[in-house]
């Protein structure tokens, strides 16, 4: 039986994948803050008893140590890193910018994700999937962004991208592809609303997109319906 390890996996995008890897037959490691507080993937759990909830602070380093330390035996086919942080939406403009705000952002999104996948390294180098797919945004793109604003959360998932794209050469050699994913504009607590893109649509895009990756795409951006532009 696969196994995958999901961050952020109580809301939105990461309860979904949860549900749908779990659906499919899957182990799934589905990491939170506060599992006490995760009414709804517990809910999942009683369905789907082979989830299993951890708790974890992506953002508190010696709590992903812990956890790995915690999981020595098991081994991970696919690490998902979905958890992530938008930050103060109206303060991520000229003239009102936060560096403390700024950092929390950063440490959520861009150094987490590669923390997480140091301490998971020996776990998914034993499982035969050897995938680390991490949830970026377009709003990464250098190329797409004609807007501006959003300082705090455009910045850090660039950051990310280039770290994963660090991440990919140094593991391309031991097998482990590397991918950073766009959703789409999801309806979720991040994407609001009035996003046009119903979850379970984008998870299930990203999932057929992650199964058919081969390390020769690893290191690539890619979303949930196609290639997407530095």
């Amino acid at each position: 039986m696969p196994a995958i390890l999901i961050t952020g996996a109580n809301r939105g995008l990461g309860l979904e994948f949860a549900k749908q890897y779990a659906e499919d037959g899957w182990t799934v490691y589905a990491t939170c803050r506060n599992p006490d507080s995760a009414k709804d993937l517990r809910a999942l759990i009683q369905a789907h008893p082979a989830i299993q909830i951890h708790a974890l602070d992506v953002t508190e380093w010696s709590g992903i140590e812990r956890l790995a330390a915690r999981l020595q035996d098991v081994t991970i086919d696919l690490l998902l890193n979905n958890a992530g942080i938008y930050g103060n939406k109206a303060g991520q403009k000229l003239g009102d910018l936060k560096p403390d705000e700024w950092l929390k952002v950063f440490c959520a999104n861009s150094i987490a994700p590669i923390k997480v996948a140091e301490a998971f390294l020996p776990h998914i180098s034993r499982g035969s999937g050897k995938k680390i797919a991490s949830i970026s945004s377009q709003m990464a793109s250098l190329a797409n962004n004609t807007s501006g604003g959003s300082y705090y959360y455009r910045s850090s998932k660039t950051a990310l991208n280039m770290a994963l794209t660090n991440l990919s050469i140094d593991l391309k050699p031991r097998g482990i592809t590397v991918l950073a994913l766009h959703p789409g504009w999801v309806r979720t607590g991040m994407g609001g609303p009035d996003a046009p893109l119903d979850a379970a649509i984008s998870v299930s895009g990203l999932r057929q997109v992650i199964n058919s990756a081969t390390l020769e795409q690893t290191g690539t951006f890619l979303s949930y319906d196609g290639l997407i532009p530095w």
